[in-house]
């Protein structure tokens, strides 16, 4: 059974790491502004599939390890992880037997949660943005959200996460 479990530790953490790769790779300018929230995303999936083993905790480091590797300020994406973490374990039950572009829906909600909060810090800072399309991200993320699930998904009932 310690097995099993370090195995799905190890898994999750894969996923993780996986998704920093996917956060930090080079897109053209125009890409660059609908970029998808490839942490927040997995973050989601993982706080709803295991919600007792992913959550605030790992949305502190997520956040914190996201905020040194793309050089913001440190405790930005942490918070906004952690507001996200926070309502996906809250609504968990709920995602679970919505349909998927009901998910997606709440997916698109949840990381623009997660934009806005991120916007409202770089705009303390005094880092101006274009404020159309600070949404574009949610909007990706929740496209993407269907192909996330279906590959978490089957990733966690292949390596028996639980």
């Amino acid at each position: 059974m310690a097995s099993r479990e370090g195995q799905g530790f190890v898994v999750i953490i894969l996923t993780f790491l996986f998704a920093y790769v996917l956060a930090v790779v080079p897109l053209p300018g125009w890409l660059q502004w609908a970029r998808p929230e490839w942490v927040a995303l997995t973050l989601i999936y993982w706080c709803i599939a295991l919600p007792q083993r992913v959550g605030i905790a790992a949305a502190v480091l997520l956040g914190v390890g996201l905020d040194v590797l793309e050089g913001s300020v440190l405790g930005q994406n942490a918070f906004a992880l952690v507001v996200v973490a926070l309502l996906s374990q809250l609504l968990y039950q709920r995602l679970r037997v919505y349909s998927l572009w009901q998910q997606a829906v709440v997916v698109f909600i949840l990381v623009g949660i997660n934009q806005l909060i991120c916007q409202w810090v770089q705009s303390i800072e005094g880092v101006s943005v274009l404020p159309r399309l600070f949404l574009l991200p949610a909007l990706s993320s929740a496209l993407l959200w269907p192909v996330i699930l279906h590959s978490l998904r089957g990733l966690r009932r292949y390596y028996q996460v639980s």
